[in-house]
């Protein structure tokens, strides 16, 4: 059976300069779902000045580990940019895997979208 593609819901805060972007698919393993999503955020990323970026997971149930390198590549690319970017609503299975892989110290990661966008510095 072949995976839904994925898709993500982007949401422009114009008050506060920020690109919400929310995940429509439950489980984000496939490859080349992983691609387009990294083709997706890269795209967001290069349209933007000082990238200001919330990713929201609060519907993803399963992360592949390629889909975490597609992550620290996205952060490098906002980082590079010299833009914020924001993890939040990981539920405590997938976070599990942020902690064994040390990447709870690379990312910003927060229990709501709130607190992260309250965590982001004026632009």
């Amino acid at each position: 059976m072949a995976q839904e593609p994925a898709r993500l819901k982007l949401t422009r805060n114009d008050d506060t300069d920020t690109v919400q972007v929310e995940f429509t698919t439950r489980k984000i393993l496939d490859e080349g779902n992983i691609a387009d999503i990294g083709e997706q955020l890269s795209a967001l990323i290069e349209r933007e000045e000082k990238p200001r970026i919330i990713i929201s997971f609060a519907a993803v149930d399963h992360l592949s580990s390629a889909a975490l390198g597609t992550l620290i590549t996205i952060n490098n690319k906002v980082k590079h940019k010299g833009g914020q970017l924001r993890l939040s609503d990981i539920n405590p299975q997938i976070y599990e895997v942020f902690l064994i892989t040390k990447l709870n110290k690379l990312f910003r990661i927060y229990p709501t979208v709130k607190d992260a966008q309250e965590s982001l510095q004026p632009a």
